[in-house]
């Protein structure tokens, strides 16, 4: 019980850093955004957890095919936000995603990728 308390407060401090930073430094917070921290904390994650090898690359490389289509919702955000406000804006952002996600699975389903 200890372990998962740490793991959840770990996590739940570098999604404060990135937010706390992003206060300051539109640029710094941004950049800290983009990296995979959720990714890299997850693959840690399960390697402390003692998964396999194949467990973890398959995390990674499922991680891969599923950041693509959430990538157009940066853009899209930014160009919404002053128009529709914050809330509606993030639904927005979610459905579009939700909708190129199916759309990219079903394209990467004609190349062997299965996503779905």
């Amino acid at each position: 019980m200890g372990w998962l308390i740490t793991k959840y407060a770990l996590t739940a401090l570098g999604i404060v850093v990135v937010s706390e930073v992003a206060k300051r430094s539109d640029k710094l917070g941004g950049l800290l955004g983009a990296l995979p921290l959720v990714t890299i904390m997850a693959l840690i994650w399960l390697h402390v957890g003692q998964q396999s090898e194949e467990k973890i690359a398959n995390h990674a490389w499922y991680t891969f095919w599923y950041v693509l289509p959430t990538l157009p919702m940066f853009l899209v955000f930014p160009f919404l936000l002053s128009r529709l406000g914050f809330w509606p804006t993030l639904a927005v952002c979610v459905v579009l995603t939700l909708v190129l996600f199916g759309l990219f699975a079903l394209l990467m389903r004609r190349f062997g990728i299965n996503l779905l």
